[in-house]
């Protein structure tokens, strides 16, 4: 007996590592021992993610439209209210349950509504930000070889796309080690990235007056005042509502909801804030919004060239977060289709389409501002469906383990696996942002400039949705909104 038992001892082990694998890799629930991020750790993440390059970009296209102090009341207001209904709409449902985020959505759109939602609109947002990831991680290279070896590769040209691609392979190659390895390098990527934006301010500072920033006129603003300062409103909201589709996710490897909630909410709000501020100024006082265009002018060729060097790396951890959250959306959502297939395989195959994307490194700058608003538009409709689902018709209570019932009588089956109620939400929602507010067009309707266009627009999908699962769910007794389960809250625990 005492001969068998190291084979049973490394036969448990074992089996305890298979169980942790699936439930970091694919879409079982997380133990208490599992969850590996403590508030710190969850902040760093946040913080990490919130000041890679896409924060200098933003900050530098909201002063198209404002002014500095504007600017800083515009992204305040607009990344507050976004981050609200983000948080709301994903963190608190998924770090409760320890849940994938798009195993939880199963009760609020069911099976296939699910299929519908990732690999539409998430897939195609996060692969869109991938890829501008990739391209500014290419930009930052060609301007440290222009700098150092002077060259003259330009900004979109063959030997950026040969970079982004380099970039896509490093992150590939980050994510294929787990979200521990990510963990471990945002420890001193994110202390790293705040030093770089107060060095960053600090030299903008000392070659400029603070009353020259304040006078700084806006790049490009309508003629309409109010009108410039909604939309750069709306834009800053829309990048509050772009963490959407990664949050939920990353938040299930937290140990409480304190240290879910409050990192992702102040974490993203101060790293982005903070970032943008520095990219405002810069474009404001360079007349450059692209970060990897202006830090070696205000740096100079030393300084300049060692900050891109490691803002490209912070590229590529926040490439490897975004795509940890997207692949285990896309695994557990295509039931058996992608289970054959092993977890570095799969990122691979995520990869392939930002890969794609970074050949068109001129269009993703060129419709930076666009993508972000048209996918926040998407991300409010779908939050407010959820938010009215989860705290107004369930009052917080999930059926944990209907999560991972597919079955003709299984609760969140709706109609044949799909919440019609919640698809007519989404539809309508959209559609009333974009009559409020075109993006393409940028014809408004004149409560734009009061109201802007994703707050009524959540308003109206979450009145919507109670409306039509009255009508499709509930009287009929589909939805599983009476029935309660004694396991609800066990990832809580």
């Amino acid at each position: 007996m005492s001969a068998q038992e190291p084979d049973t001892q490394t036969q448990s082990q074992k089996v305890a590592s298979s169980v942790a694998d699936e439930a970091t890799y694919s879409s079982m629930p997380l133990l208490k021992s599992e969850r590996v991020w403590k508030a710190t750790d969850f902040t760093w993440v946040n913080v990490s993610l919130a000041i890679a390059t896409w924060a200098f970009l933003i900050g530098g296209s909201t002063v198209l439209l404002v002014g500095f102090l504007d600017g800083i009341a515009a992204m305040l207001i607009g990344n507050s209210i976004g981050l609200s209904v983000m948080a709301l709409g994903s963190v608190v449902l998924s770090q409760r349950l320890g849940v994938e985020q798009y195993r939880t959505l199963r009760a609020v759109f069911g099976g296939v509504g699910v299929v519908i939602v990732v690999f539409t609109i998430v897939l195609l947002v996060e692969a869109g930000w991938t890829s501008l990831l990739g391209v500014m991680f290419g930009r930052a290279l060609a301007q440290i070889s222009n700098q150092a070896f002077g060259t003259d590769f330009s900004a979109g040209g063959p030997i950026v796309i040969a970079f982004a691609l380099l970039a896509l392979a490093a992150g590939w190659y980050l994510l294929s080690r787990g979200p521990v390895t990510i963990s471990k390098l945002n420890r001193f990527v994110a202390p790293g990235l705040i030093v770089v934006v107060v060095i960053m301010m600090a030299l903008l500072m000392s070659q400029h007056s603070f009353q020259e920033l304040l006078d700084a006129p806006p790049i490009a603003p309508f003629d309409d005042d109010q009108l410039n300062f909604a939309i750069a409103i709306e834009f800053n909201i829309g990048a509050g509502l772009s963490w959407w589709p990664v949050m939920g996710t990353l938040a299930r490897l937290t140990r409480s909801p304190k240290s879910a909630l409050w990192p992702t909410y102040l974490g993203i709000l101060l790293g982005t804030v903070v970032a943008q501020i520095v990219g405002m100024a810069a474009a404001l006082l360079i007349g450059e919004s692209d970060p990897t265009a202006w830090m070696v002018p205000v740096a100079g060729p030393v300084l300049g060239v060692l900050t891109l060097l490691f803002v490209g790396f912070a590229n590529v951890t926040s490439m490897a977060a975004i795509a940890y959250s997207t692949v285990l959306a896309l695994k557990q959502s295509s039931g058996r289709v992608l289970e054959r297939f092993s977890w570095p395989v799969l990122c691979a195959l995520f990869l392939a389409l930002p890969a794609v994307l970074v050949f068109f490194p001129d269009f993703l700058y060129g419709q930076f501002q666009t993508f972000v608003i048209i996918s926040g538009a998407f991300v409010a409709a779908i939050c407010g469906v959820i938010i009215a689902d989860y705290f107004l018709l369930r009052r917080q209570r999930i059926q944990l383990r209907a999560l991972y019932s597919s079955g003709a009588g299984a609760p969140y089956r709706f109609h044949g696996g799909l919440n019609i109620a919640a698809m007519i939400a989404i539809a309508a929602s959209a559609t009333f942002y974009f009559w409020v507010y075109n993006p393409i067009t940028l014809e408004t309707q004149p409560m734009f400039s009061w109201t802007t266009a994703t707050v009524p627009s959540v308003v109206l999908a979450m009145l919507v949705y109670l409306t039509m699962s009255w009508v499709l769910n509930i009287r009929g007794n589909r939805g599983g909104y009476a029935a309660k389960d004694s396991f609800e809250n066990a990832g809580a625990k």
